[in-house]
């Protein structure tokens, strides 16, 4: 019956045994670790651990470990768990309210709050919910009624602009911070300690998060919501235009909901964490992921011939035409993940100064240096440097998931497109004749145009490519 995000450990001073468990996703982390005294450790942090343990991991999502049976046991048994392929009919209003609950139980605050608001879908819808319903919150008698929302990205990135539209709309208090390429440089490394992984998709998008998380601890605010989770759920990364039938699109849904705890809960824990910062994330609440995800897939794929882009069944179910909760061009923008959205530049520049770091010669033996988790690319080689001086031990490495990704994806979905073997990259702009900004790279404006156009538009041109393919 325990909901939210939690982390705990409940020791009974009378027999001094214990019992420790974690939230149904793993919004919030919690590693164990064994001493060769025969000692059980646990901790929030990974480098808490390692001085005395001789081996630490982390504990899985929605398990519990107690020390009388002396192992783990999982507690959280959804329906969707197993990856059966469900049936239930897709009703818009049913998700709707599912989620605008979840958004009014993370009102529930004591502290000055915010919302962090990139200008994509998820995000905005984050904001546009909670700035309905915050003058009916206790918190509103506290902090007043105004929302209160966060971006940053690189000047003239894709997501500020966004932001600030999204912003203006709903009305809100809008706080826009900048950062530079040389700013994320220099900060890597303490991103890095912070964060506890060398995965690269993580890294890029944590750098800008942490960044802004300074700015708002800053301006004491202590709790802000998030809208990480959705693309998981929905099927909202890029790659999902390629899932060969509904069967493959759920089970890889359920494989990333699963790995969340490795990813994006993880970024968005820890880079917020690091500046005493709260995160709450609705998408990832335990009543509107049960209900998501009892819908059949069907309505989650993307389908041109029928009007359907990625995440329609929730676009569509706050597509109120009498009461908008979006202006129309925002409720239907293309996906952009995070470290691409803060602007294209950023990922270029780091790839341009992990270039300068690692020699070829260095990548080529690499296999030999890092014969576990083998970086593949320069990017991965610089990161995995920091990491590894930060953290030296087997356990620490073994930590952090690998194998290949395109746009995101598992290692299992990039068999969906041939050519994505040759482009494996965690970037959204890798998910070629998809991405707008891919377009743009190759040279085709036209195409450009049309993604970046009305939904109409980039459907034609998704039809066109689903012909031609």
């Amino acid at each position: 019956m325990l909901d939210g995000m939690f982390s705990f450990v409940l020791l009974d001073t009378r027999d001094k045994s214990f019992i420790a468990a974690r939230d149904a996703i793993g919004i919030t982390p919690l590693y164990i670790g064994w001493g060769l005294d025969g000692s059980v450790w646990f901790a929030s942090e990974m480098k808490a651990l390692s001085d005395d343990c001789e081996r630490f991991t982390y504990l899985l999502p929605g398990h519990i470990y107690s020390s009388k049976q002396g192992g783990l046991r999982r507690w959280y048994n959804p329906t969707w768990y197993s990856e059966q392929i469900p049936s239930t009919p897709y009703d818009p209003l049913v998700l709707r309210g599912a989620f605008e609950k979840a958004v009014i139980k993370r009102l529930m605050t004591d502290v000055p709050f915010g919302v962090l608001l990139s200008g994509g879908l998820d995000s905005s819808l984050v904001a546009a919910v909670a700035s309905r319903h915050l003058a009916d919150a206790e918190a509103a008698c506290q902090w007043g009624s105004q929302l209160h929302t966060f971006c940053i990205g690189l000047k003239g990135s894709p997501d500020t602009k966004a932001a600030r539209e999204v912003a203006d709309y709903l009305g809100t208090r809008h706080h826009e911070f900048h950062f530079t390429i040389q700013e994320g440089i220099d900060a890597l490394e303490e991103v890095i300690y912070h964060i506890e992984t060398f995965d690269v998709t993580t890294i890029r998008a944590s750098t800008p998060m942490f960044l802004m998380s300074r700015k708002i601890k800053s301006l004491g605010v202590k709790m802000v919501i998030s809208g990480e989770g959705s693309d998981e759920i929905f099927g909202g990364y890029l790659y999902f235009h390629k899932a060969p039938n509904k069967e493959e699109f759920h089970q890889e849904t359920c494989q990333k909901i699963k790995a969340l705890h490795l990813y994006d809960c993880l970024r968005a824990n820890k880079s917020t964490s690091a500046w005493g910062v709260e995160a709450r994330v609705p998408f990832l609440d335990k009543e509107f992921i049960n209900i998501a995800m009892s819908i059949d897939p069907e309505w989650k794929m993307i389908r041109p011939d029928l009007g359907r882009i990625e995440k329609w069944i929730l676009r569509n179910a706050f597509d109120d035409e009498k009461n908008p909760y979006l202006p129309k061009h925002i409720l239907y923008r293309q996906k952009e993940q995070f470290s691409d959205g803060v602007g294209y530049s950023w990922i270029d520049g780091l790839k341009d100064h992990a270039n300068k770091q690692v020699t070829d010669s260095m990548l080529i033996n690499a296999s030999f240096v890092y014969p576990e988790n083998t970086p593949t690319t320069k990017e991965a080689y610089y990161y995995r440097t920091i990491f590894e001086k930060l953290f030296p031990k087997n356990a620490a490495r073994s930590t952090v998931p690998g194998g290949p990704s395109v746009a995101c994806s598992t290692a299992k979905a990039v068999e969906w497109d041939a050519s994505w073997s040759k482009n494996l990259d965690p970037s959204g702009r890798a998910a070629l004749g998809v991405h707008a900004a891919a377009y743009e790279e190759t040279g085709d404006t036209e195409a450009a145009n049309l993604m970046n156009g009305s939904p109409q538009k980039r459907l034609e041109m998704l039809e066109k490519t689903a012909t031609v393919a």
